[in-house]
């Protein structure tokens, strides 16, 4: 009898390390991916768009354009989760992007609102004119990522 018991023990002890396995994974999507090391790229820091209006917004020769200026809303911003890159507008016409990594666990950010980048893992804000930690339990702001605004269109550097 002991034998079935120290199997029964054993089945209970697989499916409670189990569960406990699937519980750390919850909060997160499975393809997520530690934030990378910052970037050695300079930050754009403020970018004003340039030149008259009525450009192609091909995004200046290099990279495809990510998006339009005016898809950007003042003092928010917008998620590019297949780029991990979100792009503030602090103020009219100042441009900012960060990575839309989370500093805390590495999940995607998922929304901009007042005046915040928020994660929806675990509730850390992030200011959307810097990227500084405005709450929760993220160590760190969120990386600068390089752009170039060309006319009325957004790329990644």
């Amino acid at each position: 009898m002991s034998r079935v018991t120290s199997r029964r023990a054993a089945l209970a002890t697989g499916g409670a390390a189990l569960a406990a396995l699937a519980g750390c994974t919850k909060y997160g999507d499975e393809s997520q991916q530690p934030e990378p090391p910052p970037s050695s790229a300079p930050a754009s820091g403020t970018s004003k768009p340039a030149g008259g209006g009525g450009g192609s917004g091909g995004g200046g020769g290099g990279a495809p354009a990510l998006t339009k200026t005016a898809d950007i809303p003042v003092g928010g911003g917008k998620i590019f989760a297949d780029k991990k890159v979100v792009v503030t507008q602090p103020e009219a016409g100042s441009f900012k992007a960060f990575s839309a990594i989370c500093t805390h666990q590495g999940c995607t950010v998922s929304s901009v609102s007042g005046g915040t980048i928020n994660c929806p893992c675990h509730g850390s804000k992030y200011r959307v004119a810097d990227a500084s930690v405005a709450g929760g339990p993220a160590p760190r702001p969120l990386a600068p990522q390089a752009i170039k605004v060309t006319g009325d269109s957004i790329s990644l550097a």
